[in-house]
């Protein structure tokens, strides 16, 4: 038996059981939990905001855990290795997506702590191609919001077509924002994150930003396009009105990143986008392959995710504070040995 933290139905609390450790099947593995991140998407299942989740569920998809068994059919892991899980929590290798290798955007995908149960355990299976090695001596609660915040980030500014020494906004110094910043430094942008309050200074330019933008003390539009204007943006902070404000500060050429999940719609008009080439596009997180090289990245570079550390038993306290915006930045379940 094992302790995990399961949520009933849609609306409950997030209560700890006593529940038979799973047993992996063919290809997959069975991992020791050591850290899970609490994440704000673990919100779709917390509140049933999202298809195909059947209940009870154990939620999580910032796992970091050790292999404790290997399935049939696993070759290239082993037992004892330490790996992570993210969202990304399997393909099925046929639809038109995987034969593209764009695994992410399987049609059949599972997702970690959604579709299945997740990593708010002291044990989960998960397929051998959903895995992520975990670079040597890296802190285990460290490393598991690398498998969500950090990977979206990172991933979406790899991708974005920005050269270094480019201009790159974030917008929010939050869960994600907070690691933005330090990608785009490490990576050779000129960094300018944009928040409000002159509280928030010191902090973006210990994380790396080369300049602060304080949304409520000057125009962020007129402040970007003396800049020369942004590149990249990429939209951290969940607020589609202040996307919608932010378009016009966008250079030649310039993006708009969206990785904050807004439900309100982004209004722009298409005159505001034809004259400089400017566009707007939404990023997911990525796959296996994608976490693992953000994780590389990551520890090369001394990228380091700020975080609260909850044991399991805690899950409900951590998933309040992180759902009130009180944690700075990622709240993190520990196991116990």
């Amino acid at each position: 038996m094992m302790k995990a933290v399961q949520i009933s139905m849609p609306g409950k609390p997030f209560i700890v059981q006593e529940v038979s450790i799973p047993a992996p099947g063919t290809d997959e593995v069975l991992i020791k939990v050591q850290a899970c991140g609490v994440c704000h998407s673990d919100m779709f299942v917390r509140e049933g905001a999202f298809p195909g989740v059947s209940y009870p569920r154990i939620p999580g998809h910032e796992v970091v855990g050790v292999i404790d068994q290997a399935g049939e059919g696993v070759h290239d892991f082993a037992v004892g290795d330490v790996v992570g899980v993210g969202w990304h929590g399997g393909h099925c290798f046929t639809c038109v997506a995987c034969r593209a290798g764009d695994f992410i955007l399987c049609s059949r995908g599972q997702i970690t702590g959604l579709t299945k149960d997740g990593g708010y355990a002291q044990y989960m299976v998960a397929p051998v191609h959903a895995l992520a090695r975990i670079p040597k001596g890296m802190d285990a609660a460290l490393a598991a919001p690398l498998l969500c915040a950090g990977v979206t980030t990172y991933n979406s500014l790899r991708h974005a077509g920005a050269l270094p020494g480019d201009l790159v906004g974030v917008l929010g110094i939050g869960g994600l924002g907070h690691l933005a910043i330090q990608f785009a430094r490490r990576m050779g942008y000129r960094t300018v994150a944009l928040s409000s309050g002159p509280s928030k200074a010191d902090l973006a330019r210990s994380l790396g930003a080369n300049d602060y933008i304080d949304m409520a003390a000057r125009d962020p539009v007129e402040a970007l396009l003396s800049m020369g204007g942004a590149r990249i943006i990429l939209a951290t902070a969940p607020h589609s009105g202040t996307i919608s404000r932010l378009i016009d500060g966008l250079g030649r050429e310039g993006k708009m990143v969206l990785l904050g999940a807004d439900m309100e719609p982004v209004k722009v008009s298409p005159i505001q986008l034809i004259g400089g080439r400017k566009s707007l596009a939404g990023w997911p997180s990525g796959n296996p392959m994608d976490s693992e090289e953000t994780l590389n990245f990551a520890h090369l570079t001394g990228i380091v995710p700020m975080v609260e550390r909850f044991p399991l038993e805690r899950a409900e306290e951590a998933y309040q504070v992180m759902i009130g915006n009180k944690v700075r930045f990622r709240a993190v379940l520990t196991m116990n040995p």
